[in-house]
């Protein structure tokens, strides 16, 4: 193994990025570490500055699973104040952030459960309707013209991406919330069956069918709008 008197000229300038990175890291470590304290201490102060630096995610988080602003709202303010009331709780094993995404997902999640109790409906979720369909000799019942760009790109485009997200919402609550879950917010397997009270192979069945469902409705919507 080779010491840093044997790096080649030049080696430090890809060395810097790298150091400016840690160094941001550490600035972002001292910066929660300062507002943990200051809200054990009762500062007022950490307080706002805690609100600031993270209301913009956990809202448009609860956004995306709520589909309505004023609840997406009322989650962020229960998410902030049960993470004051059990700050004591937070132990550094994850980022300030990530710990106050999970609590707002939480809060979220509980918020859904509550409407479907209201809901008298009763009405069974289907996903049937928007997955593809196969005749007898396993090809698809439908072809679209296929995609010139991956789905990446295609989701990296404002427009497609506003589209996308319109679709999404057109899935069944119970599939919308497992691929918002995994695929959206980036929570595990194993985390999400356990936010949504579910075995990990359900959940794994429900987001392959999610996928499925949200491909061909983006399918569909590119073969009738012409898009390349």
């Amino acid at each position: 193994m080779s010491d840093a008197s044997s790096a080649p000229p030049g080696g430090a300038s890809h060395a810097a990025p790298l150091g400016g990175e840690q160094s941001a890291h550490a600035e972002a470590l001292e910066d929660e570490a300062a507002i943990i304290e200051g809200l054990r201490a009762g500062d007022s102060r950490a307080f706002e500055r805690l609100v600031r630096a993270h209301v913009g995610p956990l809202r448009a988080a609860a956004l995306r699973l709520l589909k309505d602003e004023a609840d997406a709202d009322d989650v962020v303010q229960e998410a902030f104040l049960s993470a004051f009331r059990s700050l004591d709780s937070f132990r550094g094993e994850a980022r300030l952030g990530t710990w106050l995404h999970r609590i707002a997902i939480n809060a979220a999640l509980q918020r859904l459960r509550r409407r479907r109790r209201e809901d008298e409906s009763g009405q069974r979720e289907d996903i049937e309707a928007l997955l593809p369909r196969f005749l007898e000799d396993g090809h698809a019942e439908q072809l679209y013209r296929p995609w010139v760009q991956s789905a990446d790109e295609l989701v990296s485009r404002a427009e497609t991406r506003k589209r996308v997200r319109e679709l999404i919402d057109e899935l069944p609550e119970g599939y919308r919330t497992v691929l918002i879950l995994r695929d959206i917010e980036e929570l595990d397997t194993a985390e999400s069956a356990d936010l949504l009270g579910i075995s990990r192979g359900t959940l794994k069945v429900r987001l392959h069918r999610a996928r499925q469902a949200l491909r061909n409705l983006l399918e569909r919507e590119l073969e009738l709008t012409g898009e390349p």
